[in-house]
């Protein structure tokens, strides 16, 4: 049987046609996701499996990237930073990410993305962890404590997180209750600076 053989001009008019069909698809798929309301935004419903996947990857990259060059204090380990520290994660981050023998909360159970567990360890490195404390997280409920707390209040959080893993109930209420000030003693010697972000007084 003898094949069909189409002009060249038939064939491209077809491959015009195609392409001019599927820009047209992908524009109407854009209008429906950004103002159709077609993608759903409630913290009840999950993303779909490839948006999760783009948001970890694109998050994760991020924070990667935005973190290289951090200079890591060298004192993480010194007791009197990981002290004031539990202090400070007791207050401030106990609602969203628990602790040793804690029960979820009405907050942790009613976020999503859901807020890590950071006494189940976590693969963030020290400098990456300072910059998601000290900038936040958009479209999470992860706010940035940079505006309002100083790298070394930020940095004794990270000296923290990093033993929290380590610590069982009695060992994480034992480290709260060392903390050498509560949260207002500690936030009372930082003013704002020029840029509306804080520092201790001179």
């Amino acid at each position: 049987m003898a094949q069909r053989h189409f002009p060249a001009i038939t064939r491209n008019r077809l491959i015009y046609a195609g392409l001019g069909g599927g820009v047209v698809a992908i524009f109407v798929v854009i209008w429906l996701f950004v103002f159709g309301g077609a993608y759903g935004i409630a913290a009840d419903e999950p993303h779909t499996t490839p948006v999760f996947w783009v948001l970890n990857h694109v998050r994760d990259s991020s924070i990667a990237a935005r973190a290289k060059g951090i200079a890591v204090p060298g004192d993480l380990s010194d007791p009197t930073r990981i002290s004031a520290g539990a202090g400070l994660y007791n207050e401030m981050c106990t609602a969203c990410h628990l602790a040793p023998g804690m029960q979820p909360t009405e907050m942790s159970q009613g976020l999503y993305p859901k807020a890590p567990e950071f006494s189940r360890g976590n693969d963030l490195s020290s400098a990456e962890k300072f910059w998601v404390i000290k900038h936040g997280i958009k479209m999470t409920a992860m706010p940035a404590w940079g505006i309002t707390h100083n790298d070394t209040l930020i940095w004794d959080m990270v000296a923290f997180l990093n033993k929290l893993p380590s610590l069982t109930p009695a060992q994480y209420q034992a480290a709260v209750k060392s903390a050498p000030a509560d949260h207002d003693e500690m936030m009372k010697d930082m003013q704002p600076d020029g840029d509306g972000h804080t520092g201790h007084s001179h």
